[in-house]
């Protein structure tokens, strides 16, 4: 099997999201122990919260780079980003590592476009909402991407940054996600894109009607199904 380089601690709630999944997927499916090898390094998350509010997405790719080539030099046959807002700068990462990067994007649309909707709505951090690299690459596959308006944008980032990222969850949070979720499925949506790693933590498909696409689920099995695949 592969190796799996995980770049985590952005933040580190999400990371173990990753490693739960692989690990304990693959044990429901095999039914033994035998999962694949998985290194993480886990960055120090203040440093690119700065970059992002910042605008230095320079420096937070070639530090992402140079983490991942770290895992790389310790074995990892690939790598995962386990964050949806970093991959503003996939491409530019992915030029300057010596392995291949799956991306979250790629397979977010596979398993939207494998459940036969058009239309989704987005959530995520403010850049993962206004920017345009997680829109564009769901657009690619041909789905339409609906997104809040700027001050539900505002108060999902504040939510994920101050209280989500730091394992807080409250249901005053949950209320305003579903109200959210609500205003997009009437605007259209189909589905929705929970294109934070962190979201999953607040919302659950418990919670709401309307199909939810866990983007840190949906990564981890691609990395598990990545990994199991025969080399060459």
């Amino acid at each position: 099997m592969k190796k799996i380089g995980i770049l985590g601690g952005m933040s580190p709630e999400s990371t173990t999201l990753y490693y739960e999944h692989i690990t304990r997927t693959y044990t429901a499916r095999f039914g033994d122990y035998g999962y694949p090898e998985i290194l993480i390094y886990s960055v120090n998350f203040q440093k690119f919260v700065d970059w992002q509010h910042n605008g230095q997405w320079d420096k937070a790719a070639r530090a992402m780079a140079e983490a991942l080539e770290r895992l790389h030099m310790a074995g990892a046959d690939f790598g995962l980003i386990a964050t949806n807002t970093m991959h503003i700068v996939f491409e530019e990462v992915q030029r300057a590592v010596h392995m291949p990067l799956l991306s979250i994007i790629e397979a977010t649309a596979e398993a939207i476009f494998t459940a036969g909707m058009r239309s989704v709505g987005l959530l995520g951090t403010v850049f993962t909402m206004s920017e345009r690299f997680f829109r564009d690459g769901l657009e690619r596959s041909g789905i339409t991407v609906l997104v809040p308006e700027p001050a539900d944008q505002e108060q999902i980032n504040e939510v994920i940054y101050q209280e989500l990222c730091r394992g807080e969850i409250r249901p005053s949070s949950r209320q305003l996600f579903l109200e959210i979720i609500e205003r997009l499925r009437g605007r259209g949506a189909q589905g929705i894109v929970l294109g934070c790693t962190e979201i999953p933590l607040l919302v659950e498909p418990q919670h709401c009607d309307v199909p939810l696409f866990n983007t840190a689920l949906l990564h981890a099995e691609k990395a598990l199904g990545f990994a199991l695949e025969p080399a060459g």
